[in-house]
This record gives C-alpha cells, sequence and structure tokens, in this order.
C-alpha cells in the first residue's frame, strides 16, 4: 500500500487518545496521515464501567474513527490488525480482514495502548473479564445483569448466595469506580424490581494487594474513597493477593496472615494490573532495547525509540520519567509526537535540536459514587460533591462530540434524581461470545486452519494466523 503524495508520511498505529490527539494535530498540515487500529472506533476508555453498569451505552464513549477525523482530507483510515513493524525497511504490515498491506512510513507513532495484565495467570481471564474494551464493558453487563436473573429463579439458598456476590479484583480508579457503581445498582436501582429476591442483599467485595485504595491518590483520598465505598456496603479486603479464579469463585491469601479464603461467586470482574501492546516489545527488540515488566518500552527525551528518530512511542506503551498510564500521557504524548514531526517537516528541525517532551500534570480522578468523587491535582485534594463536579466536568470536556457530550450530560443528570438505569440490555451472544471464540480457536488450532471469525480476533503476539478457511 504505497503512498499517495509525496508528502511526508505519518503512520500512526492505534486511535486511542494518544493517536487520535496526534492524527488531529496535523489537520491542514503539508503531511500524509494513515491510521491503523484493530477496531473502527476510538474508546473513552474511562467510561467503561459506566456502560458495564447501565448509565451509558456504548455508543456515548466510543464514536467512529472515521466520522471523527472525516473533515481530515489528509488522514486515511484503516481498520487492520497490525502484525508486523520492521523498523529498519520502515514499514508496516497489517491484516485487513484477510489481506495483508505494507505501509511505508517517514515517521511512525506506535500509540497501540494497554491490555489486561493477569500476572502470568491469563487463565483467570476466562471467568473474570477485565475492562479495556467496549466487548468487556458489554461482557461484564450481561454477567452482572444475568447474576440477579438468575438469583431470582433459583431455588437452593448457597446457589443464591453465590450470585448475589461480586468479587471485583484491584483496587485502582476502575475498581473503586466498578465498585461502587455495583454498590448502586444493588441498593438502589434494582431494589423492588425482583419478587423473589431481595438485591441489598448483594455482597460486593473488592480485593487488592496493596495497603489501601486508590494508592496513587495518596493516603487522606484513599481514606475517604474506602469509607464511602464501605457506606455503600462493599465489603474492602487489602493486602491478599488472588490465587486462583474459578467457575465456582475467587481464592485469595491474606499476606499478612499466609490464611487462605475462598468467596464463591459468579461474576468476578478483574481490573487489577495492565500490560503494554506485545508491539512495544516487538519494536524495542529491533532496536536493542529492554521493556520494563509491563511491557512499557523506555524512550528518549523526545519520546522516541533509541537511536531511531523517526519512532516515537506513546501513552501506555511508553516508559519515560515514571509517568503513570493514564489518559493525560497519552493525549500530550500524541500531541508532542505530531508537533515534533511537524516542526520537521517545516522547519527542518534536526532531532538534535528537539524541545524535550514536558508532561503537565492535571490531576487525577476517581468517582466513587452518586455525588462523590475523589480529586487530587499536585498537592490539592477535593472529595465529595465538588470533586464529583469536577469529575463531570473534565470527562465532558474531553469526550468526543457534541452529541456524545449532550447524551452523557443528560444521563448523568437523569441518573442523579431517578434511581432508574436505561441500557441494562444485554445478550447472550454479550455473554459467551469472548469464550466461545477462544473454544473455536483451541479447536481450530488442532486442525491447523483458522476461520475469519477467529483470524479476526486474534491480536498481536498471539500467533500468525492461517488463511482463513471460511467466511
Amino acid at each position: 500500500m504505497t503512498r499517495t503524495t509525496n508528502r511526508h508520511h505519518v503512520v500512526i498505529i492505534g486511535a486511542g487518545f494518544g493517536g487520535l490527539f496526534a492524527a488531529k494535530k496535523f489537520k491542514n498540515e503539508n503531511v500524509q496521515v494513515t491510521i491503523v487500529d484493530r477496531t473502527n472506533h476510538h474508546l473513552f476508555q474511562p467510561l467503561l464501567y459506566q456502560v458495564a453498569t447501565g448509565i451509558l451505552s456504548e455508543g456515548e464513549i466510543a464514536p467512529s474513527i472515521r466520522q471523527i477525523l472525516a473533515d481530515q482530507d489528509n488522514v486515511r483510515v484503516v481498520k487492520g490488525e497490525v502484525r508486523n513493524v520492521d523498523i529498519n525497511e520502515q514499514t508496516v504490515t497489517a491484516d485487513l480482514g484477510g489481506t495483508d498491506a505494507v505501509l511505508n512510513y517517514d515517521s511512525l507513532i506506535l500509540a497501540a495502548g494497554a491490555g489486561q495484565s493477569y500476572f502470568g495467570n491469563e487463565q483467570f481471564a476466562e471467568f473474570a473479564p477485565g475492562m479495556k474494551s467496549v466487548d468487556d464493558a458489554l461482557e461484564i453487563r450481561a454477567r452482572v445483569t444475568g447474576a440477579f436473573e438468575r438469583a431470582e429463579i433459583t431455588t437452593d439458598p448457597e446457589a443464591r448466595k453465590r450470585l448475589l456476590t461480586f468479587v471485583v479484583v484491584g483496587a485502582g480508579p476502575t475498581g473503586v469506580e466498578l465498585a461502587g457503581q455495583l454498590a448502586e445498582m444493588s441498593h438502589r436501582t434494582l431494589r423492588d424490581e425482583f419478587r423473589e429476591i431481595n438485591t441489598e442483599d448483594t455482597r460486593i467485595l473488592l480485593i487488592d494487594g496493596g495497603p489501601q485504595v486508590l494508592a496513587p491518590f495518596g493516603k487522606r483520598l484513599g481514606r475517604k474513597a474506602a469509607r464511602r465505598l464501605e457506606d455503600l456496603g462493599v465489603d474492602i479486603v487489602l493486602n491478599s493477593l488472588v490465587t486462583d479464579v474459578s467457575k465456582e469463585g475467587v481464592r485469595y491469601k491474606d499476606m499478612k496472615t499466609e490464611e487462605e479464603h475462598f468467596v464463591p461467586s459468579y461474576a468476578k470482574i478483574w481490573s487489577a494490573g495492565v500490560a503494554a501492546s506485545p508491539l512495544g516489545k516487538h519494536v524495542a527488540e529491533q532496536a536493542g532495547i529492554e521493556v520494563d515488566r509491563a511491557g512499557r518500552v523506555p524512550v528518549n527525551d523526545d519520546l522516541t525509540l533509541g537511536e531511531h528518530r523517526n519512532i516515537f512511542i506513546v501513552g501506555d506503551m511508553m516508559s519515560k520519567d515514571r509517568l503513570p498510564g493514564v489518559a493525560q500521557v497519552a493525549m500530550q504524548g500524541g500531541q508532542y509526537a505530531a508537533s515534533t514531526i511537524l516542526d520537521e517537516v517545516n522547519n527542518g528541525t534536526a532531532p538534535e535540536g528537539r524541545v524535550p517532551f514536558s508532561y503537565f500534570d492535571k490531576g487525577s480522578m476517581a468517582i466513587v459514587s452518586r455525588f462523590n468523587a475523589v480529586v487530587k491535582m499536585n498537592k490539592a485534594e477535593v472529595s465529595g460533591f465538588f470533586g464529583w463536579v469536577m469529575w463531570l466536568v473534565l470527562h465532558l470536556l474531553y469526550m468526543v462530540g457534541f452529541r456524545n457530550r449532550a447524551v452523557a450530560a443528560f444521563s448523568w443528570g437523569l441518573n442523579s434524581v431517578s434511581r432508574r438505569r436505561w441500557q441494562l440490555v444485554a445478550t447472550r451472544q454479550q455473554l459467551h461470545a469472548r469464550n466461545a471464540i477462544r473454544k473455536l480457536r483451541d479447536l481450530e488450532d488442532k486442525e491447523g486452519i483458522r476461520s475469519i471469525e477467529v483470524r479476526d480476533n486474534l491480536r498481536f503476539g498471539e500467533g500468525r494466523d492461517t488463511r482463513a478457511v471460511s467466511d
């Protein structure tokens, strides 16, 4: 796939915050841009938990990449899975629905983000989905609503207790927000909607290996968030490591007493760690650079890869100055990379003359419940109602598209005054598709074949698929 002009060609891998903000920076500039992503949408990942708990629909947080960039004539969108990056030949090979395309680049921006990490226990994923994609959120919604539906019809007290026990692993922002919303669903939204069960009997466990919830926010805000969760009925289990996740429940070990506990649970959710896209390790090895334990690539002051000063790595894939894996780091990194490339194209600035990347910390925030959030901005700490208002304003500001902002604001306002939620639709396909595709892949591995349904769900690093045998 050759370039259509003689302009400087920038290939961007990933349409998350880093990739999208980089692409938008090139608007009306004398460069050609190709953005490659395995999905057709830009995902506002911090709001996935609201899709999982029925506050927002997936459309509000995942607008089409093509629609977002429709008015940028110099940007081409390619939906495909990147299979190879050759940093010496300066090519990217992508699988476009069974057809390989080779993209030549002058500059490359790697912004493929991160996936869920199970810390070497990938078998946990079958029973405890993460929270990294629209598919994950819809599956979790189906599991949560399905638990209540099953509890309604069972006559076995122990089975009902298991169905009404939810376990969230990981007490970072995603885990805290999810646990808080599960509590509000149980005690507020679903109250009086069932006849055979009392949803207020629901038990919600939040398990973490650290000594506090929301560790990056500091002890004071962590304690406030924990107290609010406990007021909502969430059981917080700290200093405990999960040792097993099965169909029946979760086993964890208290790190202080070495005692093991087993919690029977139908719906388990994993939010305990992240691992950078394997693309980072793939390019780092070619450059002779070692990635860290999370797969992140150490970068230069200008966010480039070793001696390859035309390859920029941004967002969750990069390791620099212990910057956190948050949206703001990706946004600012993507914009910096684009500005640096434009400075070279328009002004001839050599790599040696580049201004180093400088991150401006706009703070961190997490919503705990309705009318309650925690916000940390440098030394300033805000919690409660004013923190909640700040959370609403900032998230509306960074949502893409006027309609999405308007719908989200309306939904949040309605949720504040009404206990109902209007996005609780769940299907069997959402519940079973991920594991069904995984089992189909195992069956096909034995035959050495690959159907389109499986091939299109293979990610980089899982091995090159064989040619499809059916459509």
